[in-house]
C-alpha cells in the first residue's frame, strides 16, 4: 500500500502514530456516548455505537496494513516484535471503546443520580490516561533522534511513572465506585446492577491498558 509505504519512508514511527489517530477517533466519541448514558437517551447511544463500531474497523484496516506492508528490509530502531506488539496494543484501546459502546446499547443506565459523582470523574480520568498515551507515543520521533538514551529517554520514562501514577488513582476511584453500588445494590434491579458493573469494568480497561503498553515501551528504553 502506497500511503503505508510513504509513512514509513518519513519516519519507522508515522504509521504507528498514524494507527494511533485512527484509534483515537474512537475515544473522541465515549464522552458523547457517556452523556447520552446518563439521559438514557437510548437512540444517540445507538448512534454513537454504530459510529465507534465503524471507526474501530478503520482502526483494523489500518493496524493490517502497516503489518502487511512492514517492510523486511527496513531498519527499525526498535525490534519488529515490540514495533507490532505496541501497535496492537494501541488498538486494543479502539477494541475497547467499541466494547463500552456495545454495553450501553444493552439498556437504560437507571440509577445515575446515585452513581453519578464517582462514575464521571472514574470516565474523565480514563480518558486523560489514553491521553496521556497520546503524548508518549508522539514522542518516539524525539526519542530515535537522541537513540533512545538521554535527557529525552528520561522524559518518556516520566510520562510512564504518570501513567502508572493515573492507573493507581483510577483503581481507587474504581473501588469507590463499586463500594458505593453494591451499598445501594438491594434498591436495583439484577439486571442494572450488572450493566453497571460491566460499564464500570470495561471503561476500567483504557487505563489498566495505558499502564501495560506505559510499561512495555519502559522495557524498550532500559534495554536499550
Amino acid at each position: 500500500m502506497l500511503t503505508i509505504a510513504s509513512l514509513f519512508g518519513k519516519s519507522p514511527f508515522a504509521p504507528l502514530q498514524t494507527h494511533l489517530n485512527k484509534v483515537s477517533s474512537c475515544i473522541k466519541q465515549l464522552p458523547a456516548l457517556l452523556v447520552a448514558v446518563a439521559k438514557q437517551d437510548m437512540d444517540t447511544i445507538q448512534e454513537i455505537s454504530k459510529k465507534i463500531s465503524k471507526l474501530e474497523h478503520e482502526a483494523d484496516l489500518t493496524k493490517n496494513d502497516i503489518r502487511n506492508h512492514l517492510p523486511k528490509s527496513l531498519f527499525l530502531p526498535i525490534h519488529r516484535a515490540d514495533f507490532l506488539e505496541i501497535l496492537s496494543l494501541q488498538d486494543s484501546f479502539a477494541d475497547i471503546a467499541e466494547d463500552i459502546a456495545v454495553v450501553a446499547t444493552l439498556r437504560a443506565l437507571e440509577h445515575y443520580e446515585e452513581l453519578k459523582e464517582d462514575f464521571e470523574i472514574f470516565c474523565k480520568k480514563n480518558i486523560e490516561t489514553f491521553d496521556l498515551v497520546k503524548k508518549v507515543i508522539k514522542e518516539f520521533d524525539d526519542l530515535l533522534e537522541s537513540s533512545f538514551g538521554g535527557m529525552e529517554a528520561e522524559k518518556v520514562k516520566g510520562m510512564i511513572d504518570e501513567l502508572a501514577y493515573k492507573e493507581h488513582e483510577i483503581d481507587k476511584i474504581q473501588y469507590q465506585l463499586l463500594q458505593h453500588l453494591y451499598r445501594v445494590g438491594d434498591t436495583i434491579s439484577y439486571p442494572v446492577f450488572l450493566l453497571w458493573q460491566s460499564l464500570i469494568k470495561e471503561i476500567g480497561e483504557i487505563s489498566n491498558l495505558g499502564e501495560k503498553l506505559g510499561n512495555r515501551i519502559r522495557m524498550i528504553l532500559e534495554l536499550k
